[in-house]
């Protein structure tokens, strides 16, 4: 079977979605014969298993001729688009279309309420009008990443054939903590996004400063920076600005030292089709607490992290739960959560649950 995935951008800032591309193809590559196309950036991930297309990004340029060329030399089965709100990915998919092939489009939360309602008369509705709502009616299936997800993309009305298909890790290479004794390390680790709920977690931290003292609280990762000013402004008038550190973005070892270092993940975030963070931290033995904007209520059920309400109080609340435990206590939460991601998310699972979808498609 030939595949293509297409794909905006895999530059390291990317962040979920760049990840998700590198760790399908890394097992979706052993399994069909997988091209990914994409864009020029400055930091690129490594894509293994697949044959990496740069192409030319102009709508009224090279795309179209390069990308058709593609399409009639390698002839796939199925055409993956990863991404909605960019013309190119609507134009990908209406290229692969024409020309006979089955496309299957995964939002990457994309079509979630909170985004959808961001910018909305500004930007969301008149690419609606003009091709994504298109886009959308017209996919052969389009892929979910959570029942969450799923149950939102039906509310749109545009399309009933939804997949769902969770994210995975590469668990096996995944090397876990080997000590829970705490650190006093609280981590944020993800894009710097309005939509990361970032606001909370130093509101929750004002409120707890002398629960906390001799902790840390580290935000790590990438964003505007006249947003991540405002951030750093806001813990300086709370008195955080001793307590909360920004790092930038954190990859590769450094990333994978920074998680298994913690004690806790916070993401509080307001809009997740999955939080590929939450699954990597749980690999490491850290404890998760993430709000329900985040498809991970086996946090509950796995006992190993906290699945909160969006707001401060909830996050209050969770973060004196985590301090109250001992260090056995989190040893357990840590375990479980490791034996959930290899239960349920590990890539390997999530290339042959995408290769079933993409063989029911093609016939």
């Amino acid at each position: 079977m030939i595949v293509i995935h297409y794909i905006p951008s895999i530059d390291i800032s990317s962040g979920g979605t760049a990840a998700y591309m590198q760790l399908l193809a890394k097992e979706l590559g052993k399994l069909v014969d997988l091209h990914v196309v994409t864009h020029g950036s400055r930091n690129p991930v490594t894509i293994e298993n697949a044959v990496l297309h740069y192409m030319d990004s102009s709508l009224f340029g090279g795309m179209k001729r390069e990308f058709t060329a593609l399409l009639d030399e390698i002839r796939p089965d199925v055409v993956h688009v990863n991404g909605c709100w960019m013309p190119q990915c609507a134009l990908a998919q209406r290229w692969a279309q024409r020309m006979g092939c089955k496309v299957v489009l995964t939002p990457h939360g994309m079509l979630e309420p909170w985004i959808v309602r961001r910018h909305y008369y500004t930007r969301k509705m008149p690419a609606l009008w003009l091709y994504q709502k298109r886009a959308v009616v017209m996919a052969d299936c389009l892929h979910a990443t959570a029942e969450s997800e799923r149950d939102n993309i039906l509310k749109l009305g545009y399309n009933t054939n939804v997949e769902v298909i969770a994210n995975g890790v590469d668990v096996e290479s995944i090397v876990m903590k080997q000590s829970w004794k705490r650190t006093r390390k609280i981590l944020f680790l993800s894009r710097v996004h309005v939509k990361k709920g970032i606001e909370l977690l130093i509101e929750a931290a004002a409120r707890l400063k002398n629960e906390l003292n001799l902790y840390e609280v580290t935000v790590a990762g990438e964003g505007d920076a006249d947003y991540i000013d405002e951030l750093k402004a806001g813990t300086v008038s709370v008195g955080l600005d001793g307590m909360v550190r920004f790092v930038g973005g954190v990859y590769g070892e450094k990333k994978w030292a920074v998680l298994r270092d913690a004690d806790v993940l916070v993401l509080p975030t307001f809009s997740e089709n999955f939080g590929i963070v939450v699954a990597e931290a749980l690999a490491c033995g850290t404890p998760v607490i993430t709000t329900k904007g985040a498809p991970w209520s086996d946090l509950a059920a796995w006992k190993c992290g906290w699945w909160i309400e969006r707001d401060v109080d909830a996050l209050v609340e969770a973060m004196k739960g985590f301090l109250a435990l001992t260090d056995d206590e989190r040893r357990r939460m840590g375990l479980n959560g490791r034996r959930l991601v290899e239960a349920k998310y590990s890539s390997r699972r999530m290339a042959d649950d995408m290769l079933g979808l993409y063989r029911r498609l093609s016939g």
